[in-house]
């Protein structure tokens, strides 16, 4: 068998690198029908074929995912708690009534698609990851609100730098009037839908400059009361209290990230902080002296300030981290990037050094 010759490492600029799509070499598609999922390949297409009855396009039957792979010093490479992305894409799936991946194949496809495009993975010390969109989608011929007769997973990756500018720069965030979510909705459901109705909030909020603050993203109440902090923009919120406790909003319309869970354990064990998780409530922001949005895609992003109504609040500084930011970061970057020793399970290795 002729062996051919590994591709040439991508013409990209890994030290600028934003958060846009890059074509990658492969993907992973598996399809579900007469009852089970098939076995799953890799592809070299990137456009999907599917049909124009997909309850994905009329009925918003679809999920999503997000983690990533990150190049160690000594070469190997890490992914970042898989399992707890495949256990939230099982919870999305029922909600939307969709067959469930496996643990085993989530994380198998994961693992194929990361091998597959290993000279996408930024190298070590650039900041960069490859980041990995896991979805599943209602397909098939069909035009009735039902759940669809065919589904499709997939697993494509693309190379990131930071998701806001300038990376642990801390950035404003205004409060939105919209809703992200209905009481009772879908909001603990990674489901494209809660992402839509964030585009317009988010847009005005991005348009958006009073008193010379300019904002990067909406930040969204509770639906039912418009009192508590629920999520900032497509990340969950954390602070610091003046009594040095690490608190996160509790709500069953926010989307549970794996990043606040994380967080929540570094500050309580790494630490030696007091956690939990609770209401925050936006008149009473002068009891928390850090703020800060975190997700996948974002990772931490210190919050600078919030506006709300006509109330302009600072936490730390507009211009730096806090101390407990600084300090959470540093600890789950490296543990991510292999630099600090990570708790148990966390961290899957895709190839050894």
């Amino acid at each position: 068998m002729t062996q051919l010759a590994p591709k040439p490492a991508p013409d990209i600029d890994w030290a600028n690198l934003g958060f846009s799509y890059i074509r990658t070499d492969l993907r992973y598609l598996s399809h579900w029908k007469d009852g089970e999922w098939d076995a799953g390949t890799l592809t070299e297409d990137n456009v999907l074929h599917i049909s124009e009855g997909s309850t994905a396009i009329h009925y918003g039957q679809q999920c999503f995912e997000g983690l990533k792979a990150y190049r160690c010093k000594d070469g190997s490479i890490n992914i970042f708690r898989p399992d707890q992305n495949a256990a939230r894409m099982r919870r999305s799936c029922r909600r939307v009534l969709m067959p469930e991946i496996s643990d085993q194949q989530f994380i198998d496809a994961v693992k194929q698609v990361v091998k597959a495009n290993e000279r996408f993975i930024p190298p070590y010390g650039t900041g960069g990851s490859l980041y990995l969109r896991p979805y599943v989608i209602g397909v098939g011929d069909n035009i009735g609100v039902r759940t669809a007769p065919e589904f499709i997973f997939g697993v494509f990756c693309v190379p990131v730098g930071p998701y806001f500018k300038g990376g642990l720069t801390p950035q404003n965030f205004l409060v939105s009037g919209y809703d992200r979510a209905a009481p009772h909705g879908t909001g603990a459901a990674k489901v494209g839908g809660n992402y839509a109705a964030s585009l317009m909030p988010g847009q005005q909020a991005k348009d958006t400059v009073i008193d010379g603050h300019h904002f990067a993203d909406a930040l969204y109440l509770d639906p039912e009361t418009h009192t508590k902090i629920e999520e900032v923009g497509a990340a969950n919120f954390f602070a610091v209290t003046q009594d040095g406790r690490f608190v996160t909003p509790k709500s069953p319309s926010i989307l549970e990230s794996i990043t606040k869970y994380s967080l929540l354990w570094l500050a309580e064990h790494r630490l030696n902080m007091p956690v939990e998780e609770g209401d925050v409530y936006i008149n009473a922001l002068d009891g928390y002296t850090e703020a800060g949005a975190c997700g996948t895609a974002a990772v931490i992003t210190p919050i600078g300030g919030i506006q709300n109504g006509d109330t302009f609040h600072v936490f730390h500084s507009e211009t730096e981290a806090g101390p407990i930011t600084r300090r959470l970061y540093d600890e789950l970057v490296g543990i991510q990037y292999g630099d600090v020793q990570a708790p148990d399970g966390w961290i899957v290795k895709v190839t050894e050094s």
